[in-house]
């Protein structure tokens, strides 16, 4: 039987469990999902974090190519790039509701 993560991703794959088991992360990516877009100060606010805190969290998820942006006037607007994210979402998400 073929391992189901090949030794070669393994520490991609521990990364991105790495920026996934973040609850702050997490409640941008739900809000993102909800939204289809948002700015900053929009994921801020449904965040309940601040501005600064928020741009950080953002900035990691970019660089992981979870989530792009692009400028609209002098604000960022976010999305979920990955196509893999709602479904792994739904997937653990699904899992700890049948466990409670």
């Amino acid at each position: 039987m073929n391992a189901p993560v090949p030794d070669s991703l393994l520490e991609g794959a521990a990364m991105r469990f790495r920026l996934l088991g973040d609850p702050v992360r997490l409640r941008l990516l739900n809000v993102l999902l909800e939204r289809g877009e948002a700015t900053v100060q929009e994921l801020a606010e449904a965040a309940d974090q601040s501005h600064q805190n928020t741009s950080k969290h953002l900035r990691l998820l970019a660089e992981a190519d979870l989530v792009g942006s692009r400028r609209e006037g002098i604000y960022s607007v976010y999305r979920v790039t990955d196509p893999s994210i709602p479904g792994l979402c739904l997937l653990v998400c699904g899992t700890l509701r049948e466990a409670s």
